[in-house]
């Protein structure tokens, strides 16, 4: 049986039930032979990995509005033309332009010692002269609030032990401000990392209007834990902060897309990709070129196999996820008129795929685990969840279309790279990378051919 006489039995057989479609269509033999040859071909890639090594090798960190992400975005697209992807273009997209110059921090007393720092994305800056002053460590929000009376004129340092990224972050997102309230002159956070290797991990963090702006920026987890132990002996540690930051005007940036034109229904849209940008740490190797590869190849794969499916696939390597969302927010003012059936981002690094998640109908969950057998011949664990999403994606969602991603399983590793120096692409398996364009390929494949019945049914 073809591809497309699959199709339309999936068609007549929902006159049945949608249960007998899911059993039906996912035991085929002939979409069981398709899989194992996608796993096949995708294991026996070698040019997605070559381009991940030369777009982090060559390019380098990417952060939005900087040169590197220029000429990356260049390169994709020229390489996506050279795919024979239909309509490689791209979308215009005005994007934040931080830029980092310089930074120190020196304990003064009661000892000389330098402590690494990294400022964090949006700091302003000290002034050439830097910041002498007095240092005061809080374990978290509360014991700050506890001991508000003595911030005055300080530097605050808050050293929250890691506990996962989610309880972690709002000390980078949010300490300035909440250091700031009680007068500190500047704070210092605690990388968001469990990896006590005295790394340094930066990302974005905000001010508001109404309370004055302070320098932040992060510290490693040795160097909080040193300034802690050194109160406790009831010693007043003193440090100089230095940090040569700016933001400058918005600058242009791009959206980049390419598409794989559908068959029957080529208006109907699925549209997957990563982001193009990265902080200035590292390469942005897993976070997210890593994304903007394994995504791409998913699809090429597909066009080499000449597995073209019903509907279009739209690949889009979104800019400037990391300080602004303003690829994600521009892709929906520009294409939320068109017929979007799945929103698919991959952004949760290079490891062995563990998962396939899924927001949207329960009957095409119900089907996505019916393909469990395949997917577990990459990873025994392997599941099907709710909660697919991205950053991205989260614009497009918000209209109302299904969205989907595939989780991978890190081992505890990759916040250990992530923004910071260690991102670099040695982190990454080539293996891994292969298993992950066989899971989206086989994904993608399989939910552009379903019936718009099913894709509707919410």
């Amino acid at each position: 049986m073809n591809r497309t006489s699959l199709f339309f039995l999936i068609a007549f057989l929902l006159s049945i039930t949608t249960a007998q479609t899911s059993e039906i269509y996912t035991s085929n033999d002939d979409f069981k032979e398709i899989a194992r040859k996608i796993i096949k071909e995708a294991k026996s890639d070698t040019l997605a990995y070559h381009r991940l090594r030369y777009m982090c090798d060559v390019f380098g960190p990417r952060l939005s509005g900087s040169e590197n992400l220029v000429k990356a975005i260049g390169w994709m697209s020229d390489e996506m033309k050279r795919d024979g992807f239909t309509n490689v273009r791209t979308d215009e997209v005005m994007v934040p332009h931080w830029v980092r110059r310089y930074e120190n921090c020196d304990l003064l007393y009661p000892r000389k010692s330098n402590i690494p720092v990294f400022a964090l994305g949006g700091s302003i800056a000290t002034g050439k002269d830097g910041i002498h002053a007095e240092v005061i460590v809080v374990k978290d929000f509360d014991d700050l609030e506890r001991r508000k009376d003595e911030v005055e004129g300080k530097i605050v340092v808050y050293n929250f032990d890691y506990q996962g990224y989610g309880k972690s972050v709002p000390y980078r997102f949010y300490g300035a401000v909440n250091a700031a309230k009680y007068g500190a002159v500047a704070s210092l956070t605690r990388s968001v990392s469990p990896n006590v290797n005295r790394n340094l991990h930066t990302g974005m963090m905000i001010y508001e209007d109404t309370i004055p702006k302070i320098p932040h920026a992060a510290i490693s987890p040795e160097d909080a834990m040193l300034l802690e132990r050194l109160l406790s002996y009831g010693i007043k540690p003193k440090i100089k902060l230095t940090l040569d930051v700016e933001t400058l005007p918005d600058v242009l940036s791009h959206n980049l897309i390419g598409e794989l034109l559908g068959t029957d229904k080529p208006e109907e849209i699925i549209a997957i990709g990563g982001h193009s940008d990265s902080w200035d740490a590292g390469t942005g190797a897993h976070d997210n070129a890593g994304g903007c590869i394994v995504t791409w190849e998913a699809v090429r794969l597909l066009k080499r196999m000449n597995l073209i499916p019903a509907r279009t696939i739209r690949i889009v390597q979104w800019t400037n996820e990391e300080n602004g969302v303003r690829g994600g927010n521009a892709y929906r003012d520009a294409h939320s008129h068109e017929k979007h059936v799945l929103m698919f981002e991959h952004d949760s690094g290079i490891f062995k795929p563990s998962a396939l998640r899924f927001t949207g109908p329960d009957s095409i969950r119900t089907m996505l685990n019916d393909l469990l057998p395949i997917f577990s011949s990459l990873n025994p664990s392997f599941k099907v969840s709710e909660g697919g999403g991205g950053v991205d994606i989260t614009p497009m969602m918000n209209t109302g279309v299904s969205c989907m991603s595939i989780g991978t399983d890190d081992g505890g590793k990759y916040f250990h790279y992530h923004h910071s120096h260690s991102d670099t692409v040695d982190k990454i398996n080539k293996d891994d990378l292969n298993d992950c364009i066989a899971v989206i390929a086989i994904a993608i494949y399989f939910y552009a051919d379903l019936p718009l019945e099913l894709i509707n049914n919410k």
